[in-house]
Protein backbone atom coordinates (compact mmCIF):
# COMPACT_ATOMS: atom_id res chain seq x y z
CA UNK A 1 0.00 0.00 0.00
CA UNK A 2 1.96 3.04 -1.46
CA UNK A 3 5.62 2.89 0.54
CA UNK A 4 4.41 0.54 3.32
CA UNK A 5 5.58 -2.74 4.12
CA UNK A 6 3.03 -6.01 3.67
CA UNK A 7 1.10 -6.59 7.08
CA UNK A 8 3.04 -10.11 7.03
CA UNK A 9 6.30 -8.24 6.64
CA UNK A 10 5.90 -6.59 10.08
CA UNK A 11 6.53 -7.66 13.38
CA UNK A 12 4.59 -6.67 16.39
CA UNK A 13 3.65 -7.20 19.70
CA UNK A 14 -0.27 -6.70 19.20
CA UNK A 15 -1.89 -6.69 15.52
CA UNK A 16 -3.27 -3.34 14.63
CA UNK A 17 -6.50 -2.12 15.66
CA UNK A 18 -7.64 1.37 14.26
CA UNK A 19 -10.85 2.71 13.29
CA UNK A 20 -13.87 4.71 14.67
CA UNK A 21 -14.40 4.84 18.41
CA UNK A 22 -17.39 5.94 20.57
CA UNK A 23 -17.65 8.90 22.00
CA UNK A 24 -14.21 10.09 23.90
CA UNK A 25 -13.65 10.50 27.69
CA UNK A 26 -12.04 13.96 27.77
CA UNK A 27 -8.30 14.19 29.13
CA UNK A 28 -7.72 10.69 30.00
CA UNK A 29 -4.48 9.62 31.37
CA UNK A 30 -2.01 12.67 31.61
CA UNK A 31 -3.58 14.10 27.90
CA UNK A 32 -5.42 17.43 27.73
CA UNK A 33 -6.04 19.43 24.41
CA UNK A 34 -3.77 21.43 22.24
CA UNK A 35 -4.82 24.02 19.61
CA UNK A 36 -3.79 23.60 16.30
CA UNK A 37 -2.71 26.32 13.68
CA UNK A 38 -2.60 25.36 10.71
CA UNK A 39 0.97 25.11 8.56
CA UNK A 40 3.22 22.01 7.38
CA UNK A 41 6.51 23.34 9.42
CA UNK A 42 9.00 20.67 9.27
CA UNK A 43 10.42 19.78 12.73
CA UNK A 44 12.92 16.62 12.56
CA UNK A 45 13.67 14.92 9.62
CA UNK A 46 13.45 11.26 8.24
CA UNK A 47 16.25 10.06 10.21
CA UNK A 48 13.89 9.49 12.82
CA UNK A 49 11.78 7.11 11.17
CA UNK A 50 12.04 3.52 11.25
CA UNK A 51 15.05 3.26 9.18
CA UNK A 52 16.95 3.79 11.89
CA UNK A 53 19.60 1.52 12.54
CA UNK A 54 18.55 -0.75 15.28
CA UNK A 55 20.20 0.23 18.54
CA UNK A 56 22.50 -2.49 20.59
CA UNK A 57 19.76 -3.43 22.81
CA UNK A 58 16.15 -4.29 21.07
CA UNK A 59 13.38 -3.11 23.04
CA UNK A 60 10.93 -6.39 22.97
CA UNK A 61 8.33 -7.41 25.65
CA UNK A 62 4.47 -6.13 25.92
CA UNK A 63 4.07 -2.62 25.77
CA UNK A 64 3.70 -0.24 29.30
CA UNK A 65 0.98 1.71 29.55
CA UNK A 66 3.75 4.83 30.02
CA UNK A 67 5.20 4.30 26.93
CA UNK A 68 1.60 4.01 24.94
CA UNK A 69 0.86 7.42 26.68
CA UNK A 70 4.17 8.72 26.22
CA UNK A 71 4.34 7.78 22.47
CA UNK A 72 0.50 8.65 21.53
CA UNK A 73 1.29 12.24 23.21
CA UNK A 74 4.15 12.93 21.68
CA UNK A 75 2.39 12.39 17.97
CA UNK A 76 -0.76 14.60 18.93
CA UNK A 77 1.59 17.19 20.56
CA UNK A 78 3.77 17.54 17.47
CA UNK A 79 0.80 16.98 15.11
CA UNK A 80 -1.49 19.74 16.85
CA UNK A 81 2.12 22.24 17.00
CA UNK A 82 1.73 21.66 13.04
CA UNK A 83 4.93 19.69 13.19
CA UNK A 84 4.56 17.30 10.85
CA UNK A 85 7.77 15.69 9.79
CA UNK A 86 8.07 15.28 14.23
CA UNK A 87 4.38 13.80 14.22
CA UNK A 88 5.30 11.33 11.20
CA UNK A 89 8.78 11.03 12.98
CA UNK A 90 6.32 9.52 15.89
CA UNK A 91 4.90 6.87 13.64
CA UNK A 92 5.64 2.88 12.20
CA UNK A 93 5.84 4.92 8.63
CA UNK A 94 7.31 8.41 8.34
CA UNK A 95 7.00 8.63 4.57
CA UNK A 96 3.01 7.62 4.41
CA UNK A 97 2.29 9.52 7.77
CA UNK A 98 4.23 12.82 6.43
CA UNK A 99 2.14 12.84 3.38
CA UNK A 100 -1.12 12.61 4.72
CA UNK A 101 -0.62 14.59 7.58
CA UNK A 102 0.79 17.63 5.36
CA UNK A 103 -2.63 16.96 3.51
CA UNK A 104 -4.69 17.73 6.36
CA UNK A 105 -4.39 21.33 6.33
CA UNK A 106 -3.08 21.76 2.90
CA UNK A 107 -5.10 20.15 0.82
CA UNK A 108 -8.51 19.42 3.59
CA UNK A 109 -8.18 22.97 4.58
CA UNK A 110 -8.30 21.78 8.05
CA UNK A 111 -7.46 24.16 10.70
CA UNK A 112 -7.42 25.38 14.64
CA UNK A 113 -7.96 21.36 15.78
CA UNK A 114 -8.40 20.98 18.91
CA UNK A 115 -7.85 17.01 19.61
CA UNK A 116 -9.00 15.47 23.15
CA UNK A 117 -7.30 11.67 23.92
CA UNK A 118 -9.41 9.34 25.78
CA UNK A 119 -8.45 6.89 28.36
CA UNK A 120 -6.42 4.44 26.91
CA UNK A 121 -7.33 0.84 26.43
CA UNK A 122 -3.82 -1.16 26.03
CA UNK A 123 -2.33 0.12 23.01
CA UNK A 124 -5.35 1.73 21.40
CA UNK A 125 -6.06 5.58 22.57
CA UNK A 126 -9.27 7.25 21.50
CA UNK A 127 -9.47 10.99 20.26
CA UNK A 128 -11.54 12.97 19.25
CA UNK A 129 -11.17 15.81 16.82
CA UNK A 130 -12.93 19.49 16.97
CA UNK A 131 -11.45 21.76 13.89
CA UNK A 132 -12.81 24.21 11.28
CA UNK A 133 -12.79 23.35 7.93
CA UNK A 134 -12.79 27.01 5.58
CA UNK A 135 -12.65 27.03 1.95
CA UNK A 136 -12.72 30.67 0.29
CA UNK A 137 -15.75 32.28 1.85
CA UNK A 138 -17.22 28.66 3.07
CA UNK A 139 -16.67 27.92 6.81
CA UNK A 140 -17.67 24.72 8.77
CA UNK A 141 -17.05 22.80 12.03
CA UNK A 142 -16.37 19.91 12.02
CA UNK A 143 -15.85 16.71 14.82
CA UNK A 144 -15.22 13.29 14.71
CA UNK A 145 -13.29 10.42 16.80
CA UNK A 146 -10.80 8.59 15.77
CA UNK A 147 -7.93 6.24 17.95
CA UNK A 148 -4.43 5.12 17.25
CA UNK A 149 -2.21 2.34 18.28
CA UNK A 150 1.39 1.98 19.57
CA UNK A 151 3.36 -1.05 18.53
CA UNK A 152 6.71 -1.81 18.45
CA UNK A 153 9.14 -0.73 15.61
CA UNK A 154 10.66 -3.45 13.45
CA UNK A 155 14.43 -3.41 14.00
CA UNK A 156 14.68 -1.65 17.57
CA UNK A 157 11.55 -2.22 19.67
CA UNK A 158 10.87 1.39 20.21
CA UNK A 159 7.13 2.51 20.56
CA UNK A 160 5.38 4.14 17.54
CA UNK A 161 1.66 4.77 16.52
CA UNK A 162 0.83 2.10 14.53
CA UNK A 163 0.69 3.85 11.24
CA UNK A 164 -3.04 3.79 8.98
CA UNK A 165 -4.98 6.50 7.21
CA UNK A 166 -7.46 5.78 9.72
CA UNK A 167 -5.66 7.49 12.30
CA UNK A 168 -6.62 11.33 10.33
CA UNK A 169 -9.83 10.11 9.80
CA UNK A 170 -12.18 6.59 10.48
CA UNK A 171 -13.32 6.94 6.64
CA UNK A 172 -9.97 6.80 5.21
CA UNK A 173 -8.37 3.90 3.78
CA UNK A 174 -4.58 3.59 3.13
CA UNK A 175 -4.10 4.95 -0.21
CA UNK A 176 -6.99 7.55 0.20
CA UNK A 177 -6.35 11.61 1.17
CA UNK A 178 -8.89 13.99 2.66
CA UNK A 179 -9.79 17.06 0.23
CA UNK A 180 -11.95 19.97 0.17
CA UNK A 181 -13.00 22.53 -2.61
CA UNK A 182 -15.57 22.26 -5.12
CA UNK A 183 -16.82 18.67 -5.88
CA UNK A 184 -15.67 17.11 -8.96
CA UNK A 185 -19.47 16.05 -9.04
CA UNK A 186 -22.55 16.87 -8.11
CA UNK A 187 -24.81 15.53 -5.62
CA UNK A 188 -27.36 13.12 -6.69
CA UNK A 189 -31.01 12.66 -5.56
CA UNK A 190 -31.98 9.27 -6.03
CA UNK A 191 -35.02 6.89 -6.12
CA UNK A 192 -36.50 3.94 -5.95
CA UNK A 193 -38.47 2.14 -8.63
CA UNK A 194 -41.79 4.07 -7.25
CA UNK A 195 -40.11 7.66 -7.53
CA UNK A 196 -39.78 8.03 -3.79
CA UNK A 197 -36.06 9.37 -2.58
CA UNK A 198 -33.27 7.12 -1.04
CA UNK A 199 -31.28 7.98 1.73
CA UNK A 200 -28.78 6.49 3.77
CA UNK A 201 -30.50 7.65 6.55
CA UNK A 202 -33.94 5.91 5.45
CA UNK A 203 -31.30 2.55 4.13
CA UNK A 204 -28.51 2.53 6.12
CA UNK A 205 -26.59 0.19 3.57
CA UNK A 206 -27.30 2.02 1.04
CA UNK A 207 -24.44 5.09 1.95
CA UNK A 208 -21.68 3.32 -0.19
CA UNK A 209 -24.50 2.82 -3.15
CA UNK A 210 -25.36 6.29 -2.89
CA UNK A 211 -21.65 7.38 -2.94
CA UNK A 212 -21.19 5.22 -6.12
CA UNK A 213 -24.17 6.53 -7.92
CA UNK A 214 -22.98 9.88 -7.54
CA UNK A 215 -19.36 9.11 -8.76
CA UNK A 216 -20.60 7.59 -11.64
CA UNK A 217 -24.13 9.92 -12.25
CA UNK A 218 -23.06 13.26 -10.43
CA UNK A 219 -21.74 15.06 -13.71
CA UNK A 220 -24.99 13.27 -15.86
CA UNK A 221 -28.16 13.77 -13.37
CA UNK A 222 -27.97 17.72 -14.11
CA UNK A 223 -26.43 18.92 -10.82
CA UNK A 224 -24.24 21.52 -9.94
CA UNK A 225 -21.63 21.02 -7.46
CA UNK A 226 -21.00 22.32 -3.88
CA UNK A 227 -17.87 22.34 -1.58
CA UNK A 228 -16.90 19.67 0.14
CA UNK A 229 -14.52 17.77 2.37
CA UNK A 230 -13.93 14.30 0.81
CA UNK A 231 -12.35 11.05 1.13
CA UNK A 232 -11.10 10.74 -1.85
CA UNK A 233 -9.91 6.82 -2.54
CA UNK A 234 -6.35 5.99 -3.75
CA UNK A 235 -5.41 3.33 -6.03
CA UNK A 236 -4.77 1.15 -3.60
CA UNK A 237 -8.11 0.79 -1.48
CA UNK A 238 -9.46 -2.22 -0.33
CA UNK A 239 -11.74 -3.86 2.29
CA UNK A 240 -8.79 -6.33 3.86
CA UNK A 241 -11.41 -9.02 2.53
CA UNK A 242 -9.79 -10.05 -1.19
CA UNK A 243 -11.50 -7.02 -2.99
CA UNK A 244 -8.24 -5.39 -4.43
CA UNK A 245 -7.48 -8.62 -6.57
CA UNK A 246 -7.22 -7.95 -10.18
CA UNK A 247 -11.18 -6.96 -11.50
CA UNK A 248 -12.27 -6.08 -8.14
CA UNK A 249 -14.05 -2.82 -7.91
CA UNK A 250 -13.07 0.09 -6.37
CA UNK A 251 -14.95 2.30 -3.45
CA UNK A 252 -16.65 5.40 -4.26
CA UNK A 253 -15.01 8.76 -2.97
CA UNK A 254 -17.13 9.64 0.26
CA UNK A 255 -18.24 13.08 1.17
CA UNK A 256 -17.45 13.82 4.79
CA UNK A 257 -18.53 17.49 5.26
CA UNK A 258 -20.92 19.68 3.19
CA UNK A 259 -19.17 23.58 3.30
CA UNK A 260 -21.70 24.75 0.39
CA UNK A 261 -25.17 22.87 -0.91
CA UNK A 262 -24.87 22.06 -4.72
CA UNK A 263 -28.16 21.21 -6.46
CA UNK A 264 -28.97 17.27 -6.84
CA UNK A 265 -29.57 16.14 -10.11
CA UNK A 266 -32.39 13.17 -10.24
CA UNK A 267 -31.67 9.82 -10.64
CA UNK A 268 -34.05 6.83 -10.54
CA UNK A 269 -32.73 3.32 -9.79
CA UNK A 270 -34.49 -0.65 -9.85
CA UNK A 271 -34.84 -1.40 -6.22
CA UNK A 272 -38.21 -1.51 -4.82
CA UNK A 273 -38.77 0.37 -0.98
CA UNK A 274 -40.58 -2.86 0.63
CA UNK A 275 -37.99 -5.24 -0.80
CA UNK A 276 -34.74 -2.98 0.55
CA UNK A 277 -36.41 -2.06 3.72
CA UNK A 278 -36.94 -6.34 4.63
CA UNK A 279 -33.27 -6.52 3.58
CA UNK A 280 -31.91 -3.77 5.58
CA UNK A 281 -33.89 -5.58 8.28
CA UNK A 282 -32.46 -9.08 7.31
CA UNK A 283 -29.09 -7.55 8.04
CA UNK A 284 -29.35 -5.00 11.06
CA UNK A 285 -27.17 -6.32 13.97
CA UNK A 286 -25.55 -8.94 11.80
CA UNK A 287 -21.87 -7.13 10.72
CA UNK A 288 -20.83 -9.72 7.99
CA UNK A 289 -23.96 -10.17 6.41
CA UNK A 290 -24.63 -9.17 2.99
CA UNK A 291 -27.68 -10.04 0.39
CA UNK A 292 -28.80 -8.98 -2.71
CA UNK A 293 -32.47 -9.57 -4.40
CA UNK A 294 -32.83 -9.43 -8.35
CA UNK A 295 -35.66 -10.05 -11.06
CA UNK A 296 -34.53 -12.93 -12.70
CA UNK A 297 -36.20 -12.16 -15.94
CA UNK A 298 -34.86 -8.57 -15.89
CA UNK A 299 -31.58 -8.71 -14.06
CA UNK A 300 -33.19 -5.62 -12.08
CA UNK A 301 -31.47 -5.03 -8.20
CA UNK A 302 -34.06 -5.16 -5.85
CA UNK A 303 -32.60 -4.81 -3.17
CA UNK A 304 -29.38 -4.96 -1.37
CA UNK A 305 -27.99 -4.66 2.22
CA UNK A 306 -24.90 -5.07 4.14
CA UNK A 307 -24.34 -5.54 8.10
CA UNK A 308 -21.31 -3.48 7.69
CA UNK A 309 -22.25 -0.36 6.05
CA UNK A 310 -18.87 0.94 5.59
CA UNK A 311 -17.79 -1.60 2.32
CA UNK A 312 -20.50 -2.69 -0.04
CA UNK A 313 -19.37 -6.64 0.05
CA UNK A 314 -22.36 -7.65 -1.79
CA UNK A 315 -21.17 -5.97 -4.88
CA UNK A 316 -17.96 -5.43 -4.14
CA UNK A 317 -16.91 -8.25 -2.18
CA UNK A 318 -14.47 -11.06 -3.39
CA UNK A 319 -15.00 -14.09 -1.54
CA UNK A 320 -14.62 -17.91 -2.29
CA UNK A 321 -18.33 -18.91 -2.84
CA UNK A 322 -17.96 -22.40 -1.18
CA UNK A 323 -20.42 -24.97 -2.31
CA UNK A 324 -22.85 -22.45 -4.29
CA UNK A 325 -20.26 -22.65 -6.94
CA UNK A 326 -21.13 -26.19 -7.00
CA UNK A 327 -24.40 -24.82 -9.67
CA UNK A 328 -21.79 -23.59 -12.12
CA UNK A 329 -19.83 -26.90 -11.66
CA UNK A 330 -23.03 -28.53 -12.27
CA UNK A 331 -24.12 -27.71 -14.86
CA UNK A 332 -20.74 -28.31 -16.41
CA UNK A 333 -20.98 -31.94 -15.41
CA UNK A 334 -23.92 -32.22 -16.97
CA UNK A 335 -23.41 -30.53 -20.01
CA UNK A 336 -20.30 -32.84 -20.57
CA UNK A 337 -22.26 -36.26 -19.64
CA UNK A 338 -20.30 -36.61 -16.37
CA UNK A 339 -22.83 -36.37 -14.24
CA UNK A 340 -26.60 -37.18 -14.34
CA UNK A 341 -29.26 -36.19 -12.44
CA UNK A 342 -30.97 -39.39 -11.21
CA UNK A 343 -27.69 -42.15 -12.28
CA UNK A 344 -25.73 -43.41 -9.49
CA UNK A 345 -22.47 -40.85 -8.70
CA UNK A 346 -19.20 -41.31 -6.70
CA UNK A 347 -19.53 -39.54 -3.41
CA UNK A 348 -16.35 -41.19 -1.35
CA UNK A 349 -15.34 -39.56 2.13
CA UNK A 350 -11.86 -38.65 0.58
CA UNK A 351 -10.30 -37.97 -2.96
CA UNK A 352 -6.79 -37.75 -4.15
CA UNK A 353 -6.20 -34.86 -7.03
CA UNK A 354 -2.91 -33.19 -7.63
CA UNK A 355 -1.35 -33.97 -4.50
CA UNK A 356 -4.35 -32.92 -1.91
CA UNK A 357 -6.35 -35.15 -0.32
CA UNK A 358 -10.23 -34.11 -0.34
CA UNK A 359 -12.85 -34.41 1.81
CA UNK A 360 -16.39 -33.64 2.81
CA UNK A 361 -17.76 -32.34 6.12
CA UNK A 362 -17.58 -33.95 8.54
CA UNK A 363 -16.24 -37.23 6.34
CA UNK A 364 -19.81 -38.22 5.31
CA UNK A 365 -19.78 -40.90 2.51
CA UNK A 366 -22.93 -41.55 0.30
CA UNK A 367 -22.84 -45.11 -1.10
CA UNK A 368 -24.59 -46.33 -4.24
CA UNK A 369 -25.81 -42.36 -3.96
CA UNK A 370 -27.10 -40.21 -7.46
CA UNK A 371 -25.82 -37.37 -8.16
CA UNK A 372 -28.85 -35.34 -7.24
CA UNK A 373 -28.72 -37.02 -3.32
CA UNK A 374 -24.52 -35.76 -3.71
CA UNK A 375 -25.45 -32.14 -5.01
CA UNK A 376 -29.01 -31.77 -2.11
CA UNK A 377 -26.13 -33.05 0.59
CA UNK A 378 -23.46 -30.81 -0.89
CA UNK A 379 -21.07 -33.84 -1.41
CA UNK A 380 -17.25 -32.26 -2.20
CA UNK A 381 -15.58 -35.49 -3.40
CA UNK A 382 -18.56 -35.89 -6.12
CA UNK A 383 -17.44 -33.55 -7.90
CA UNK A 384 -13.57 -33.76 -7.15
CA UNK A 385 -13.94 -37.20 -8.81
CA UNK A 386 -14.24 -35.68 -11.97
CA UNK A 387 -11.34 -33.48 -11.89
CA UNK A 388 -9.14 -35.58 -14.14
CA UNK A 389 -11.92 -35.85 -16.51
CA UNK A 390 -11.77 -32.23 -17.28
CA UNK A 391 -9.48 -29.24 -18.70
CA UNK A 392 -7.47 -26.56 -16.62
CA UNK A 393 -10.23 -23.83 -18.56
CA UNK A 394 -13.34 -25.92 -18.58
CA UNK A 395 -14.58 -24.36 -15.45
CA UNK A 396 -13.83 -20.72 -16.64
CA UNK A 397 -15.37 -21.03 -20.07
CA UNK A 398 -18.56 -22.23 -18.45
CA UNK A 399 -18.73 -19.59 -15.60
CA UNK A 400 -17.96 -16.90 -18.75
CA UNK A 401 -19.75 -18.49 -21.38
CA UNK A 402 -23.00 -19.13 -19.90
CA UNK A 403 -23.04 -17.43 -17.19
CA UNK A 404 -21.80 -14.26 -18.25
CA UNK A 405 -19.02 -14.32 -14.91
CA UNK A 406 -15.40 -13.15 -14.54
CA UNK A 407 -14.94 -10.93 -17.34
CA UNK A 408 -14.78 -7.86 -15.83
CA UNK A 409 -17.76 -5.79 -18.11
CA UNK A 410 -20.31 -5.57 -15.88
CA UNK A 411 -21.94 -1.94 -16.24
CA UNK A 412 -24.84 -1.87 -13.16
CA UNK A 413 -24.73 1.86 -12.34
CA UNK A 414 -22.22 1.69 -9.84
CA UNK A 415 -18.79 -0.41 -9.15
CA UNK A 416 -18.74 -4.25 -9.37
CA UNK A 417 -16.45 -7.10 -8.71
CA UNK A 418 -17.80 -9.47 -11.46
CA UNK A 419 -16.39 -11.97 -10.53
CA UNK A 420 -13.50 -14.22 -10.91
CA UNK A 421 -12.71 -18.00 -12.01
CA UNK A 422 -9.36 -18.24 -13.40
CA UNK A 423 -7.63 -20.81 -15.24
CA UNK A 424 -6.25 -23.29 -12.36
CA UNK A 425 -4.31 -26.40 -12.73
CA UNK A 426 -4.25 -29.70 -10.47
CA UNK A 427 -5.22 -29.49 -7.16
CA UNK A 428 -6.19 -25.57 -7.18
CA UNK A 429 -8.42 -26.66 -10.21
CA UNK A 430 -10.34 -29.40 -8.73
CA UNK A 431 -10.65 -26.76 -5.52
CA UNK A 432 -12.43 -24.60 -7.49
CA UNK A 433 -14.83 -27.03 -8.64
CA UNK A 434 -16.08 -26.86 -5.10
CA UNK A 435 -15.82 -23.02 -4.65
CA UNK A 436 -11.98 -22.60 -2.89
CA UNK A 437 -8.87 -22.55 -4.78
CA UNK A 438 -8.80 -19.13 -6.61
CA UNK A 439 -12.19 -18.54 -7.28
CA UNK A 440 -14.09 -15.50 -6.05
CA UNK A 441 -17.45 -14.13 -5.87
CA UNK A 442 -19.91 -11.88 -4.18
CA UNK A 443 -23.89 -11.96 -3.31
CA UNK A 444 -24.39 -9.54 -6.75
CA UNK A 445 -22.50 -12.64 -8.69
CA UNK A 446 -24.14 -15.74 -6.88
CA UNK A 447 -27.94 -13.73 -6.73
CA UNK A 448 -27.30 -13.98 -10.74
CA UNK A 449 -26.25 -17.39 -10.84
CA UNK A 450 -29.35 -18.25 -9.89
CA UNK A 451 -31.26 -16.45 -11.95
CA UNK A 452 -29.66 -17.68 -14.59
CA UNK A 453 -31.05 -21.13 -13.91
CA UNK A 454 -34.28 -19.51 -13.65
CA UNK A 455 -34.84 -17.50 -16.45
CA UNK A 456 -32.93 -19.92 -18.16
CA UNK A 457 -30.29 -17.09 -19.39
CA UNK A 458 -27.88 -14.31 -18.17
CA UNK A 459 -29.71 -11.33 -17.73
CA UNK A 460 -26.38 -8.98 -16.27
CA UNK A 461 -27.59 -7.02 -12.81
CA UNK A 462 -27.86 -3.50 -13.05
CA UNK A 463 -29.19 -0.70 -10.42
CA UNK A 464 -29.69 1.74 -13.18
CA UNK A 465 -31.80 1.16 -16.10
CA UNK A 466 -29.43 0.97 -19.21
CA UNK A 467 -31.59 3.21 -20.99
CA UNK A 468 -30.69 6.62 -18.59
CA UNK A 469 -27.83 6.53 -20.16
CA UNK A 470 -27.55 4.39 -23.21
CA UNK A 471 -24.78 2.05 -22.12
CA UNK A 472 -24.72 -1.56 -23.32
CA UNK A 473 -25.20 -4.40 -20.28
CA UNK A 474 -23.11 -7.18 -20.39
CA UNK A 475 -23.78 -10.80 -22.40
CA UNK A 476 -23.13 -14.46 -22.23
CA UNK A 477 -22.02 -16.32 -25.37
CA UNK A 478 -24.27 -19.31 -25.17
CA UNK A 479 -27.55 -20.62 -23.21
CA UNK A 480 -27.26 -24.20 -21.88
CA UNK A 481 -29.34 -26.84 -23.25
CA UNK A 482 -33.10 -27.38 -22.30
CA UNK A 483 -31.74 -30.81 -21.14
CA UNK A 484 -29.30 -29.35 -19.11
CA UNK A 485 -31.18 -26.60 -18.11
CA UNK A 486 -33.75 -28.87 -16.76
CA UNK A 487 -31.93 -31.16 -14.66
CA UNK A 488 -29.94 -28.00 -13.20
CA UNK A 489 -33.43 -26.94 -11.94
CA UNK A 490 -34.51 -30.03 -10.53
CA UNK A 491 -31.13 -30.61 -8.52
CA UNK A 492 -31.99 -27.22 -7.14
CA UNK A 493 -35.43 -28.18 -6.63
CA UNK A 494 -34.57 -31.43 -4.90
CA UNK A 495 -31.80 -29.25 -2.54
CA UNK A 496 -34.38 -26.84 -1.11
CA UNK A 497 -37.04 -29.25 -0.97
CA UNK A 498 -34.92 -32.08 0.68
CA UNK A 499 -31.09 -31.16 0.76
CA UNK A 500 -29.11 -28.94 3.16
CA UNK A 501 -31.26 -25.97 1.96
CA UNK A 502 -34.67 -27.29 2.82
CA UNK A 503 -34.31 -25.95 6.62
CA UNK A 504 -34.05 -22.13 5.48
CA UNK A 505 -36.65 -22.94 2.85
CA UNK A 506 -39.24 -24.29 5.08
CA UNK A 507 -42.60 -21.92 4.41
CA UNK A 508 -41.32 -20.39 0.89
CA UNK A 509 -43.76 -21.85 -1.59
CA UNK A 510 -43.74 -21.85 -5.33
CA UNK A 511 -41.13 -22.43 -7.99
CA UNK A 512 -38.21 -22.69 -5.76
CA UNK A 513 -34.88 -23.99 -5.95
CA UNK A 514 -31.69 -23.14 -3.97
CA UNK A 515 -28.00 -24.56 -2.96
CA UNK A 516 -26.28 -23.75 0.59
CA UNK A 517 -22.18 -23.39 0.28
CA UNK A 518 -19.49 -22.73 3.43
CA UNK A 519 -15.87 -22.09 2.61
CA UNK A 520 -13.30 -22.01 4.43
CA UNK A 521 -10.94 -19.16 4.99
CA UNK A 522 -7.08 -18.94 6.43
CA UNK A 523 -7.19 -17.28 9.78
CA UNK A 524 -10.82 -17.66 10.65
CA UNK A 525 -12.24 -20.08 13.18
CA UNK A 526 -15.82 -20.55 11.54
CA UNK A 527 -16.05 -20.80 7.77
CA UNK A 528 -17.88 -18.21 5.38
CA UNK A 529 -22.00 -19.23 4.73
CA UNK A 530 -23.23 -18.70 1.53
CA UNK A 531 -26.77 -19.61 0.03
CA UNK A 532 -28.10 -18.73 -3.23
CA UNK A 533 -31.92 -19.58 -4.09
CA UNK A 534 -34.66 -18.57 -6.77
CA UNK A 535 -38.23 -18.68 -5.87
CA UNK A 536 -40.59 -17.24 -9.27
CA UNK A 537 -39.29 -14.49 -10.73
CA UNK A 538 -37.09 -13.65 -8.21
CA UNK A 539 -33.71 -14.82 -7.54
CA UNK A 540 -31.43 -13.92 -4.07
CA UNK A 541 -27.89 -15.01 -2.82
CA UNK A 542 -26.34 -14.10 0.72
CA UNK A 543 -22.92 -14.50 2.81
CA UNK A 544 -22.52 -14.15 6.26
CA UNK A 545 -18.86 -14.10 6.89
CA UNK A 546 -17.19 -16.65 9.64
CA UNK A 547 -21.21 -17.62 10.22
CA UNK A 548 -20.87 -20.96 9.72
CA UNK A 549 -22.83 -23.49 7.28
CA UNK A 550 -24.75 -21.15 4.51
CA UNK A 551 -28.18 -23.26 5.47
CA UNK A 552 -28.41 -21.92 9.01
CA UNK A 553 -26.73 -18.59 8.01
CA UNK A 554 -27.34 -16.64 5.02
CA UNK A 555 -30.16 -19.11 4.42
CA UNK A 556 -32.64 -17.71 6.70
CA UNK A 557 -32.34 -14.30 5.31
CA UNK A 558 -32.21 -14.76 1.61
CA UNK A 559 -34.81 -17.26 1.71
CA UNK A 560 -36.88 -14.52 4.04
CA UNK A 561 -36.19 -11.79 1.21
CA UNK A 562 -38.13 -14.40 -1.07
CA UNK A 563 -40.93 -14.99 0.77
CA UNK A 564 -41.58 -10.70 1.34
CA UNK A 565 -41.37 -10.59 -2.91
CA UNK A 566 -44.82 -12.53 -2.75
Amino acid sequence: MGSRRGAAERRRTKPAVIGSVAAVVVAGAGFGAYAMYGGGADGEDSARTKSAAAPENVKSGPLTAAEVTSTAQRFLTAWQQGDVAGAAAATDDAEAAKALLAGYTKDARIKDATFTAGTPAGEKVPFSVKATVAYEKAVEPLAYDSALTVVRRDGDGEPRVDWHAAVVHPELRDGDKLVTGKAGDPPVKALDRNGAEITAAKYPSLGTVLDGLRDKYGKKAGGTPGVELRAVRGKSTEDGKGAKESGAGEAADKTLLELSKGTPGTLKTTLDPALQAAAEKQVDGKKGASVVLLRASTGEVLAVANGGHGFNTAFLGSLAPGSTMKVITASMLLEKDLASVNEKHPCPKYFEYGGWKFQNDDKFEIKDGTFKASFARSCNTAFISQAPELKDDDLTRQAKEVFGLSMNNWSVGVSTFDGRVPVQSKAQMAASLIGQGGVRMNPLNMASVSATVKSGSFHQPYLVAPSVDGRALATASRTMSGETLGALRELMSYTAAYGTAAEAMAGVGGDVGAKTGSAEVDGQEKPNGWFTAYRGDLAAAGVVQQGGHGGDTAGPIVAALLKAGG
